[in-house]
């Protein structure tokens, strides 16, 4: 029996690069990038983005993966024109300067076959901070309407405003921020 494990390892390292990674290119019109914040305590504020893109590669038999998205910061939407422009200010995500927030993973964690955090560096402003976000749902499947694999999740990381020179108003306005994204994808 020993003579055949190293026979069994080779099959199965064999078997393992024969699955090639996966491709999925963020769909934007199903991609909501939000932030939310407690607002002198009143309520807590949910803004969103309107434009993002990126992609996700998934390697489901290594068990790794890629993440790279973009946000169009001066996309926000607070349901407010003024709002929005107030905040693309320099005091905040300073649009002029910064018209884009990335976040670009280094590495997926998986608990058995199922993403569950992603680990990277997010930048805003300039400024570049590892972040960590939590996946809280993952699923895939063949999309039934454009007949080709998709993907989509949910993943919320929290930081801290001052991390990326916005801390105008802190502590009144949270420092704190609950970033979250729901994302679907399409394979390439």
């Amino acid at each position: 029996m020993q003579r055949y494990l190293p026979l069994f390892a080779l099959m199965t390292l064999a078997g393992s690069a024969l699955a090639a990674p996966e491709t999925f290119v963020i769909d934007p019109g199903h991609t909501a990038p939000r932030f939310e914040y407690s607002h002198f305590g009143y309520s807590t504020q949910i803004h969103r983005f309107d434009k993002s893109s990126g992609q996700i590669v998934l390697d489901r038999a290594a068990r790794a993966g890629m993440v790279d998205v973009t946000i169009d910061a001066k996309s926000v939407n607070t349901g407010f024109p003024v709002f929005n422009e107030h905040i693309q200010g320099e005091d905040f995500f300073n649009t002029a300067a910064f018209p884009t927030i990335t976040f670009k993973s280094t590495r997926v964690k998986f608990k058995g076959d199922r993403p569950v955090a992603m680990e990277g560096d997010l930048t805003i402003k300039g400024v570049t901070r590892p972040v960590t976000l939590k996946i809280s749902h993952f699923h895939t499947m063949p999309h039934p309407m454009l007949k080709k694999d998709a993907l989509g999740a949910n993943a919320e990381a929290k930081v801290k405003r001052s991390d990326f020179n916005m801390g105008k108003y802190a502590p009144h306005v949270s420092d704190e921020v609950i970033l979250s994204i729901a994302v679907e994808a399409i394979k390439e």
